[in-house]
């Protein structure tokens, strides 16, 4: 399996290629979709695209964590975190490219 990472500048050159949008106002595309969905999951709200998967918030609550080289324990702090669940259509997806 190759090892390369989609950017912001992959997904703006493939709108200019496949939009036929300038590349300034496809760039400028992706960063208004990426702010809006940043800004939803900052407010709290899912983001569901769909045939792709759900981003979303998930608290996790204040627990005792261990170092696991020096076996010290330490508190861990509540906190939000971003989770990501993806639809069926892309799990069938996936796993059809795993098996050739």
């Amino acid at each position: 399996m190759a090892s390369t990472t989609l950017t912001r500048m992959d997904l703006s050159e493939a709108v200019f290629r496949e939009v036929g949008l300038s590349r300034n106002e496809s760039s400028d595309l992706v960063e208004s979709v990426l702010t809006h969905m940043s800004d939803a999951l900052v407010a709290g709200n899912n983001v569901k695209i769909s045939s792709f998967g759900t981003f979303g918030l998930r608290d996790k609550t204040a627990r005792v964590g261990r170092n696991p080289k020096t076996g010290v324990e330490a508190p861990i702090e509540p906190r939000r975190v971003l989770t990501f669940r993806p639809s069926h259509l892309m799990k069938d997806r996936v796993a059809k490219a795993n098996k050739g």
